[in-house]
């Protein structure tokens, strides 16, 4: 999975939305529960560590098991240390990719089987980046 990272703006800017009290069911929704309790800003939501954190675009299948389609907006903290099976941004070879961290085998691990596992052992140059907390995935076209 290719990896562009987001050109660096970042502003501590506030972008409260709506936040309805009831969750959201898999059927038909209570019009009861049709009301706006609180409002959310994904900022504070999604982002611990704002000024060790980026946003990355996926390309690829590579990691679509793990939930993460092709274009999602990745949400990379750079201050987490990576733990077994977190997903990570790694530069191998100067070339950033998105994997899982194995680290008892000390290897880059596709969610998709079509791809071979990197180890980090054999790799002339990698290097683990960050760790991605969040992955926002793109559901339709109307935009």
């Amino acid at each position: 999975m290719k990896i562009d990272i987001l050109p660096h703006r970042f502003e501590a800017a506030s972008l409260p939305l709506p936040v309805y009290t009831s969750r959201v069911p898999a059927g038909f929704p209570s019009p009861a529960d049709d009301y706006i309790e609180d409002w959310l800003d994904l900022n504070q939501h999604l982002i611990k560590h704002p000024s060790a954190t980026f946003l990355a675009y996926a390309s690829g299948q590579s990691m679509v098991q793990a939930g993460i389609l092709d274009r999602a907006i990745l949400v990379v903290d750079r201050a987490l240390t990576p733990r077994h099976r977190d997903i990570v941004i790694a530069r191998v070879d100067g070339e950033l990719t998105c994997k899982l961290f194995d680290s008892q085998r000390r290897m880059l691990v596709a969610a998709n089987p079509s791809y071979s596992p990197i180890s980090l052992d054999e790799c002339s140059d990698c290097e683990i980046i960050g760790v991605v907390i969040h992955a926002i995935n793109k559901l339709c076209s109307h935009s």
